[in-house]
């Protein structure tokens, strides 16, 4: 029984972001859409189990939710007018003009991502609705109390019914000022596939698959933009590198990783776009963290790295994007180039104790200055931050070959 249920959370997970844009396509209302997905999943946890899973999982959930939101409905189409309306939506008209391409979950990205919502309420709804990710795991990413989270998708939602923001990809003239808006939501949602925040599987692959199908997608949508282009170098320099990025249950860094297992293909399409990039000569975040992974990735060996070339690359992406994460991300590259000492005074100066991964930084730094009992406090607190297991894993064999 706990097999089939760790089962069906698995297909729900992996078909959640699909499941509610197909809803909302129909139906014109996100509450509808997750109530009804909800549903869907309670009914399986109920069938599966005993009937075993279906052969096509992603068409037994989306017609199971269909059903039960048109159900609901006809309950409540004489108490409520935007459900009478929705209700004429039982054929396979969408609620709203499509607009340039047929891809109901990008339609849904540039939904979540309309001006009249607050930045960080359109990648968190994003992340909500398309990720399929938890509140608390929301919460974490955006280092925020769940209940403030909690209350920003709420808002989030309400504006967009209160608002009629259509459930469309908008005209090419309205393309550019939305972009940015959607190329960091699909830059996280990669990353929670990438190195996911909660306690379930450490590495989520439909979610960085998604990602980049999504940024593919939109790159022939909008040819020629450059933080495009470079989005999608990253990603694909990202995931190249994915086989080798936990072991035995342990999340591998980068310097130790096996680079034999390295997928080539993608890293030669991820080199590819970078150059592309250099050659339009107009330079954004995604580019130049794009272009920091290349230089990873062209070396043989972790010990081959031009690390001069990376922190040049980290002073670049500074001046675009000033945050004390890609100040953190700089240091440790300053580690490999000054010395641990250097990297530990910059990274000490940096407001972020409430994130994971300065804790980490922190311990290793302290680790390689033989500052044992302040390496294993900083390892305890970012053990406690973290929820990913392999990383957990993997700091907890750190911390425990401290002396």
């Amino acid at each position: 029984m706990q097999g089939a249920t760790a089962v069906v959370e698995r297909v729900f997970r992996e078909e959640y972001g699909r499941l509610i844009a197909s809803l909302v396509r129909r139906f014109g209302d996100i509450d509808v859409a997750e109530e009804a997905a909800g549903e869907a999943l309670v009914s399986a946890l109920q069938k599966w189990p005993e009937s075993g899973v279906p052969p096509n999982p992603g068409g037994w959930l989306t017609t199971t939710a269909r059903n039960r939101a048109i159900d609901r409905i006809r309950r409540e189409r004489q108490r409520d007018a935007k459900q009478q309306a929705a209700v004429v939506q039982y054929d396979d008209t969408p609620h709203e003009p499509t607009g340039p391409i047929e891809d109901d979950r990008l339609r849904l990205v540039f939904t979540c991502c309309h001006p009249a919502l607050a930045p960080e309420a359109r990648i968190a709804l994003t992340l909500r609705l398309l990720g399929g990710l938890t509140v608390a795991e929301i919460a974490r990413a955006f280092l925020v109390p769940e209940t403030t989270m909690a209350q920003r998708i709420t808002r989030a939602k309400k504006k967009i019914a209160a608002a009629r923001v259509p459930y469309r990809v908008p005209e090419a003239a309205d393309l550019p000022d939305r972009l940015g808006g959607v190329l960091t939501v699909l830059f996280l949602v990669f990353n929670e596939g990438y190195l996911a925040s909660g306690d379930g599987d450490p590495v989520r692959a439909e979610l960085t698959a998604e990602a980049i199908r999504l940024t593919r997608i939109l790159r022939r949508l909008l040819p020629g933009q450059p933080e495009i282009t470079g989005l999608l170098a990253l990603m694909v320099l990202t995931e190249a590198r994915r086989q080798s990025r936990v072991r035995n249950g342990q999340l591998v860094p980068l310097g130790e990783q096996d680079r034999a297992r390295w997928d080539r293909a993608l890293i030669a399409e991820g080199h590819d776009l970078v150059r592309e990039c250099l050659a339009l000569g107009r330079p954004g975040r995604f580019q130049v963290l794009a272009a920091i992974n290349a230089v990873h990735t062209d070396a043989p060996a972790a010990s081959d790295t031009e690390w001069s070339q990376v922190v040049a690359l980290y002073d670049q992406l500074a001046r675009l994007d000033p945050s004390p994460i890609v100040a953190l991300n700089r240091a440790v590259a300053v580690a490999e180039l000054d010395g641990p000492e250097v990297a530990l005074c910059l990274v000490d100066r940096l407001p972020l104790t409430g994130y994971h991964a300065w804790h980490a930084t922190r311990a290793d730094l302290l680790r390689r200055l033989g500052h044992s009992a302040q390496a294993k406090a900083a390892y305890d607190a970012a053990i406690a931050a973290t929820q990913n297991s392999a990383e957990r894993a993997y700091l907890s064999r750190k911390r425990g070959e401290l002396v």
